[in-house]
């Protein structure tokens, strides 16, 4: 059964606190940090100040994506923040091997994104050190974009390679997973899927939550 982690990005910002206390009440497996620089994707979000004051409010682990230009330079910051998982783009980084292995000397675990247009082939060298793979099914740095379709046969691909060498990685999907396309998407193989708007968006954020959770 696959794990939901609800991304804050589409949550109301204003009210942070009683948001991320409604995805833990609705049984949300991961808490979501997008993470945006304005560089490596055009817009700007948050940083490690902000993420350890709402650590502080829930015990739910905290999977922040760095959708940031060299990400090497901050990954101290955002293990001090709280970080349970820190996922870094495979495009961001000159020396994404070197900041795998930054990462993990944390004791956190390290995954890596790859963009809609980024082949699965550019992992070869690092999947034996590395804990998840996020395939972006948008194209990063907004929510609320619609599922790119040829993601799917992207996953399976993935799926396939995870289990033909026995690796021990999650395989996770960010962007534009709704409950009308997410029994489909999760049965191309992934271990966890990212929601944004397709919680944020209900009346009840709890009983939204719910509902994937049952999915």
């Amino acid at each position: 059964m696959a794990k939901i982690s609800p991304s804050i990005l589409s949550a109301d910002f204003g009210n942070l606190k009683e948001e991320i206390l409604k995805l833990e009440r609705g049984g949300a497996d991961y808490i979501h940090l997008d993470v945006m620089d304005g560089i490596f994707v055009p817009n700007i979000t948050f940083g490690p100040p902000v993420i350890k004051k709402l650590k502080d409010i829930t015990q739910t682990p905290f999977d922040v994506h760095l959708m940031i230009d060299r990400p090497e330079r901050y990954i101290k910051d955002f293990v001090a923040a709280g970080a349970d998982i820190i996922t870094v783009h495979e495009e961001s980084t000159i020396h994404l091997h070197r900041t795998i292995e930054e990462i993990k000397s944390h004791g956190v675990k390290a995954g890596v994104a790859l963009n809609p247009s980024t082949p699965l082939d550019s992992l070869e060298y690092v999947l034996d050190y590395i804990d998840l793979v996020l395939i972006m099914t948008v194209n990063p740095g907004f929510g609320g974009q619609k599922f790119i379709a040829s993601m799917e046969g992207k996953i399976k691909n993935m799926r396939q390679i995870i289990d033909e060498r026995n690796l021990n990685i999650l395989l996770e999907a960010d962007g534009g997973i709704k409950l009308d396309n997410a029994k489909e998407v999760i049965r191309c193989g992934l271990d966890i899927i990212v929601v944004g708007s397709g919680i944020f968006e209900a009346e009840d954020v709890v009983e939204r939550t719910k509902m994937f959770k049952r999915l």
